[in-house]
């Protein structure tokens, strides 16, 4: 490997990878993600892509991008990048009002051709111009070519070839940025591990843009990332949706119950039921149902039958699930609801991030019907958020809803593999053995009132559940107006109870201030870093983050009653604000709103903040 010089040592840096859907921009940042992790860094990711199969070649509507953040005191994958790759214009075009103003912009050149610009609807021969690009900036690559040229004695066709592009422009990446290449070999050698001819043409291509890279180094500025030396242990690049099917797996450990998934493909969720799929080794059954409602049938049988049980979605899975919950907050079975959040309504916006399935989670069933709200704030929290979600369903026996969102789900962090004792053994409620003999399937925990788990075929212990109101301790069918209102009474309780079973609210960055900003889910980054910017610029900002939504923390009044000016920030028109405001009515509740299907920009948050402070 060529060596190099005059490296300039920066924090963190913030790359965009754009082009065409059938360019490989998301894998390329996906390996240039797990280097950055392997060599100590912090990462954040922001997979942005169409919800089109495949939009025509070139077009606007097709580019797809992925930006990620590396460095240290990395929580967000960055409003702006440093650096944005274009593989045509496009890509160009549709990604450039992301770039920071003196970036370097890498394009592959060989892609701008006159037909090139007119799919892009450029009106000129000059797409830089055009946009208002000062060239000094631009490294015009020829990387179609270069990648044919590095591939000429392959074999392979110009179609194979041309898939190829990708890791060239990887490889003059990870010039750029001093990232090792024996890391993204590694990570190459295994995505085609049953395709050797493909990981030698990738191989000899990310060398080769390498190497160009290197050739032409005295005129562009080449970086060193700093790192931080990590908690020893492993280490690996996690999205979201990954982490909560691992989370799932190590609470089915912990509980000693066997795991099982229910589940029907939907975007952004798909990648749990995949990666669950892949886990038979480890007694993991997931299962393709025909649709959302046998998934989420599917998951209460096995519930009844003694199985940690799961079910995955998005919004409008969730709405199909909605009477299959309500027999599980009945029937008070452990049951556990992954809704990775999009755009909505109806179909709305697949591939896009929102928050707008909380009033769905919360409220989105007949009856009184209370279940348990819980969020995960990062890609790497999924796994931590999915194990609790798990716990919680098993010693509290209740239906538990955990909401993702795409964002986080699809988006990486580095992370961690925890050791198994880091993460508590599972209670399960079993029926204790002083009560066998005279056990109903009502019978409650009088502490949590959590009634007790009876594993169908365990001797003297017949039962039925069932959606018709039962006696509030025999399980018998009930009509009885009394007995009704008291079961009414005790689902809400026990839900309530589990308040002090959970962390407190912990309040982050100036808790002395007298403005409290407040977020949900998957904006911890965001919020986290805009209170510490305000902070640090000489404005005051105290920060709270709600992992745990319904019941909420215990000491959440006595937080909010602090602070003068309370603010909450999410990505819809202010669900949690409203969810807030019903609970603490004295509090007047300021709000900061985005529904683009975009997270949100730091600076959305800073600049929200600031105008409601000057009001």
């Amino acid at each position: 490997m060529l060596e190099k010089t005059d490296v300039k040592t920066i924090d963190k840096v913030v790359v965009r990878f754009s082009g065409d859907s059938g360019d490989g921009m998301q894998l390329a940042g996906n390996i240039f993600t797990n280097v950055s992790a392997g060599v100590g860094n912090q990462v954040s990711t922001f997979p942005d892509y169409p919800a089109e199969i495949r939009a025509p070649q070139g077009s606007l509507s097709g580019v797809s991008g992925f930006q990620v953040s590396v460095g240290m005191n990395v929580h967000t994958p960055g409003d702006q990048c440093d650096v944005l790759i274009a593989m045509n214009p496009a890509a160009l075009k549709q990604n450039v009002k992301f770039l920071k103003p003196g970036g370097i912009i890498i394009v592959d050149i060989d892609s701008f051709k006159e037909s090139d610009l007119k799919k892009a609807l450029f009106q000129t021969e000059d797409a830089f111009d055009e946009l208002g690009i000062n060239k000094d900036h631009v490294m015009m690559v020829p990387v179609t070519s270069m990648t044919k040229a590095a591939l000429a004695d392959s074999g392979m066709d110009n179609k194979g070839m041309l898939k190829c592009r990708n890791i060239f422009a990887l490889g003059v990446v990870c010039w750029l940025f001093d990232r090792p290449l024996d890391q993204a070999l590694k990570f190459i050698r295994n995505k085609f591990a049953k395709k050797p001819a493909i990981y030698e043409a990738n191989a000899k291509v990310i060398n080769a843009g390498y190497d160009y890279a290197h050739n032409i180094h005295a005129s562009m500025p080449t970086y060193r990332i700093e790192t931080r030396d990590p908690r020893p242990g492993v280490y690996t690049d996690i999205n979201g949706n990954t982490a909560t099917a691992w989370g799932l797996i190590m609470a089915s450990e912990k509980a000693g119950r066997p795991l099982f998934l229910g589940s029907y493909p939907i975007t952004p969720a798909t990648d749990i039921l995949h990666e669950l799929a892949k886990r038979k080794d480890l007694g993991v059954k997931a299962c393709q149902m025909e649709d959302e409602i046998a998934g989420v049938c599917s998951a209460i049988g096995a519930a009844y039958a003694g199985n940690l049980a799961a079910t995955s979605t998005s919004g409008p899975g969730l709405a199909l699930k909605s009477e299959g919950i309500g027999l599980a907050v009945i029937a008070e079975l452990p049951l556990v609801i992954i809704d990775v959040q999009r755009g909505g309504p109806s179909t709305g916006l697949p591939t896009k991030t929102e928050q707008t399935d909380l009033m769905q989670a919360l409220y989105g069933r007949n009856g009184e019907s209370p279940i348990v709200v819980v969020a995960p704030a990062s890609p790497t929290d999924c796994f931590k958020m999915a194990f609790e979600a798990c716990r919680i369903a098993i010693e509290h026996m209740t239906p538990v809803i955990l909401l993702s969102d795409a964002f986080i789900g699809n988006g990486s962090s580095a992370w961690r593999i925890p050791e198994a004792d880091e993460y508590p053994e599972i209670k399960v409620k079993y029926v204790p053995e002083a009560l066998k003999d005279t056990w109903q399937p009502y019978m409650r925990d009088e502490k949590d009132l959590a009634r007790y788990w009876a594993i169908p075929g365990t001797e003297n212990m017949m039962h039925r559940l069932g959606g018709l109101e039962k006696d509030s301790r025999t399980g018998a069918i009930s009509t009885d107006p009394v007995n009704h209102e008291k079961m009414v009474g005790l689902r809400r309780e026990k839900i309530e109870r589990i308040a002090t079973d959970i962390p407190a609210l912990e309040v982050l960055c100036d808790a002395d201030a007298d403005t409290l900003l407040i977020g949900w889910g998957g904006t911890y980054g965001h919020l986290y870093s805009a209170a510490e910017e305000l902070s640090a610029e000489g404005t005051p900002v105290a920060f709270a983050h709600f992992r745990y939504i319904n019941p909420l923390p215990a000491n959440t009044a006595e937080v909010i009653s602090k602070y003068k000016r309370v603010i909450v920030a999410e990505l819809n028109t202010g669900m949690f604000a409203d969810f807030l405001q019903s609970k603490f009515p004295q509090k007047d509740i300021r709000r900061i709103n985005k529904i683009q299907g975009q997270p949100f920009l730091v600076k959305e948050v800073v600049d929200g903040v600031r105008n409601i402070i000057s009001e």
